[in-house]
């Protein structure tokens, strides 16, 4: 009996051990499939840090710049329509006699106070002021055969446009204007735009001229 005892004790002792030894190896065994499952778990952001996985990485370089915002052209002056009326044949008889001038605008707004300074194409004048926006335009359209300066008339004969600015200056049709300064906040220029008689025949008629127009700020 005793030896009977002796071998069921020692029987058990060795299952004992098993036991332990193998829960040990069923957690060693757990541990990569925990750890595997938690960085799955991580939030995106951790795993863009890894730049040691495999494929091309690199950096972009954003550049720009806050400047001072130049006069903005009204919806209402990009496109507009003219009627300079009806002009008898005998108001033109003469060379250089004109009709009644019809005087239009160009709106600006949100005119900042900046430091302006540009310089006149034709005489290299510079017109500079520390606190006030400055523009020159550009009146661009075919100018008379007889009359260089002034704005052909279509449809018509001996009759071409002229076009002047708010200080009876010619526009210098073709070319950059004169620099003018504006008034920050809220800004208009004024022209006026006048028929007038040149050499070629006179013949009645209706016209028509189109004219485009760009405005400059440096």
């Amino acid at each position: 009996m005793a030896g009977k005892t002796h071998k069921h004790r020692e029987s058990a002792f060795w299952l004992s051990e098993l036991r332990y030894y193998g829960t040990l190896s069923a957690l060693a065994m757990m541990v990569p499939v925990t750890l595997g499952t938690v960085l799955m778990l991580l939030p995106p952001s951790h795993a863009a840090d890894n730049w040691e996985m495999d494929g091309a990485n690199g950096t972009l370089y954003v550049h720009g710049a806050l400047t001072e915002s130049a006069c903005r052209l009204e919806m209402s002056s990009a496109h507009q329509d003219i009627w300079l009326g009806e002009t008898g044949t005998a108001r033109l008889e003469a060379l250089g006699a004109q009709g009644t001038p019809v005087a239009f605008e160009l709106r600006l707004k949100d005119c900042l106070r900046t430091p302006a300074g540009l310089r006149d194409s034709r005489t290299g004048a510079l017109t500079w002021a520390s606190n006030q926006p400055a523009v020159s335009v550009s009146f661009r359209a075919p100018s008379d055969m007889d009359s260089p300066q002034l704005v052909k008339a279509q449809g018509v004969s001996g009759l071409g446009l002229r076009l002047l600015d708010s200080r009876g200056k010619d526009v210098r049709l073709g070319s950059r204007g004169e620099p003018l300064f504006l008034t920050p906040g809220q800004s208009s220029l004024t022209y006026t735009v006048t028929p007038e008689r040149t050499k070629a025949p006179l013949v009645a008629g209706a016209y028509r001229a189109a004219v485009d127009f760009q405005l400059s700020y440096d």
